[in-house]
């Protein structure tokens, strides 16, 4: 392929096209066209679903029946099973009954039938020319076993010494087998494998299993989803769990320095506000949620706590000086916005050429960038709003529990200066009364 700067189709178009020519050009030939992944492995589709079950014609059923449901999702290419046209073969049905009453035993039958079609090497004759040896095989002429009649008159000898036709206690029947037999801890199984194109496969693979689920399974018989969907799933999980063991670990580093465990969690709200702007980015930049965007998400956490954290910490110092609640919220709002927008700005343009990058391979890393733009941006305007909000819903809950540990210390500071000032500032406290009367006496 040519440079990614000087092309306008991307690989999956790319690899469709040559696949339809080469199936135009050379009748009868069949073409697949498998993405390679980053470990540069290409064996696997990215589409699995393994069907299991004890009985081989159910299973094959039915899976036929999730392959056509997948080829209706539009971005399906190349839905095949792994267990396709069985080869042709003959069935011989013992009937065991009629089969003792004519003097004949089932390890008789088989080792005739055997020897019949894959010979019986001798170990002990051999055929020497010269001064090599050769072993002997004894098999049936292939003039005697060209089709269902010939093997219908195989003669077997019983216990009489009688000549035994395999048509007289068998029934014969002209059919196909697997082309190989696939298990699924020790259970039959088939593979429904499908390509991906034009769609990411995550959102593909959630149709296919929505409409599967509206489709009745066979008793005995089950679904299980493997290849990129399987694969997604444990790496989500695993982010998942990173994810969360991060906002436990930022809320206890923060509780351990504010000595509070309110305040952190007032400091927590302004990662749902990151998240909003990480989705919108993703989506207006058509960027697909993957490995690297919940990355970015993971990052974001440590990113935008600082923006509430410079709110919070000045609205506290502000309330030790003496100010109440709601003027401390304004000016640390007024004061700290400065430093927010200049660090917010410096993030988000530093990440720009990484989201903007159209080179070979960009597109692994501007999810991670979008990721990031749009979190710290939504953060930045978001998180001066909702966490002053929050923080005085906390506080107030605080005082009208008697939990407000900050005011009764401003109360002891600014009684020895002007106690006729605080009794009018705390004037509702019942806490700052009782206070102002101990100092009294």
């Amino acid at each position: 392929m040519i440079p990614i700067e000087i092309r306008s189709v991307n690989t999956e178009i790319f690899a469709n096209r040559t696949r339809n020519e080469i199936e135009k050009r050379i009748p009868g030939v069949k073409v697949r066209a498998i993405p390679v992944s980053m470990t540069g492995s290409a064996n696997a589709a990215p589409i699995q679903i393994v069907v299991e079950g004890p009985d081989f014609d159910q299973v094959t059923k039915f899976a036929e029946k999730v392959k056509n449901e997948a080829r209706a999702v539009n971005g399906i290419s190349d839905a095949k099973l792994s267990v396709e046209g069985g080869n042709p073969e003959i069935n011989v049905k013992v009937d065991r009954d009629k089969m003792a009453t004519l003097g004949l035993s089932i390890d008789q039958v088989g080792a005739n039938l055997q020897t019949a079609f894959n010979g019986t090497a001798s170990q002990d004759v051999k055929y020497r020319a010269g001064d090599f040896e050769y072993d002997i095989n004894v098999i049936l002429d292939a003039f005697d076993r060209q089709n269902q009649k010939d093997i219908a008159n195989l003669s077997f000898i019983n216990n009489k010494g009688e000549l035994i036709k395999l048509s007289q206690f068998a029934k014969i029947e002209q059919s196909s087998g697997p082309s190989i037999l696939e298990r699924t801890n020790r259970i039959t199984s088939i593979t429904v494998q499908a390509q991906v194109v034009g769609r990411p496969s995550g959102t593909v693979g959630a149709e296919i299993q929505g409409r599967m689920k509206s489709v009745k399974i066979p008793d005995g018989v089950n679904i299980a989803y493997k290849g990129d969907l399987e694969s997604q799933s444990d790496a989500f999980g695993s982010l998942g769990f990173a994810l969360l063991t991060s906002i436990l670990l930022v809320y206890l580093i923060m509780v351990a320095l504010y000595d509070s465990y309110v305040y952190p969690l007032v400091v927590l709200f302004s990662i749902p506000m990151a998240v909003i702007g990480a989705l919108l980015a993703l989506a207006l930049a058509k960027q697909t949620m993957n490995i690297f965007s919940i990355l970015g998400i993971i990052m974001l956490i440590g990113l935008v706590a600082k923006n509430a954290i410079l709110v919070v910490d000045f609205t506290n110092d502000m309330k030790k000086l003496g100010k109440d609640t709601k003027t401390a919220l304004l000016e640390a709002t007024r004061i700290r916005l400065r430093p927010i927008l200049m660090t917010t700005l410096a993030m988000v343009i530093g990440m720009l050429p990484i989201a903007l990058a159209s080179g070979a391979g960009s597109e692994w890393k501007n999810g991670l960038a979008w990721t990031l733009i749009g979190g710290l941006t939504s953060s930045m305007f978001l998180t001066l709003v909702v966490v002053p909000i929050i923080y005085y819903l906390f506080d107030r809950v605080l005082a009208k529990f008697g939990l407000d540990k900050t005011s009764e210390i401003v109360l002891v500071d600014t009684f020895v200066e002007a106690p006729s000032e605080s009794i009018k500032r705390h004037a509702n406290g019942k806490a700052a009364k009782e206070n102002f009367e101990a100092f009294q006496l």
